[in-house]
C-alpha cells in the first residue's frame, strides 16, 4: 500500500481513546459481542479507525457466530498485511493495517467461499462509511 504512515506511540495515543490504542497498537482484544460491528449489516466500506484506509467492503461480511465482525477477503489484495502471532501460547495469523502496521485482529482458514478466510476483526479497529 502506498503512503504507509509512521507515528510515534505518543502521537498515536494522543489521536485514540484507550480502548483503541490498547486493540490498535499493543494488540489487544475486545470481548466477543461487545463491539460495534459484529452485528452491523449495513451495505459501506469499512476502514481503518487509526489511519482510515479502506480494509473490508461490505459485500464480503459474515455472520461467523463468533461475536467479532468477520470477513472473507480485504477491500483490496494489499490492504490488510499478514504476519506470524505467536502470543498467548497459540501461534496465528495476526492481520494488520497494510498503510499504519495498526492490529486489526487474526485471521484464521475456515471461512466460506470463494476465499475459505476468516478475517476476525475488531470492531474497535474499524470506522464505517455508508455508500
Amino acid at each position: 500500500m502506498k503512503d504507509k504512515i509512521s507515528k510515534t506511540e505518543t502521537e498515536w495515543r494522543a489521536e485514540m481513546s484507550p480502548e483503541q490504542y490498547r486493540v490498535c497498537r499493543e494488540k489487544g482484544t475486545e470481548p466477543p459481542f461487545s463491539g460495534s460491528y459484529w452485528n452491523h449489516h449495513e451495505q459501506g466500506q469499512y476502514r481503518c479507525s487509526a489511519c482510515g484506509a479502506p480494509l473490508f467492503s461490505s459485500e464480503t461480511k459474515f455472520d461467523s457466530g463468533t461475536g467479532w465482525p468477520s470477513f472473507y477477503a480485504p477491500a483490496t489484495p494489499d490492504a490488510v498485511a499478514e504476519t506470524v502471532d505467536h502470543s498467548h501460547g497459540m501461534t496465528r495469523t495476526e492481520a494488520l493495517c497494510s498503510r499504519c502496521g495498526a492490529h486489526l485482529g487474526h485471521v484464521f482458514p475456515d471461512g466460506p467461499a470463494p476465499t475459505g478466510q476468516r478475517y476476525c476483526i475488531n470492531s474497535l479497529s474499524l470506522n464505517f462509511d455508508k455508500p
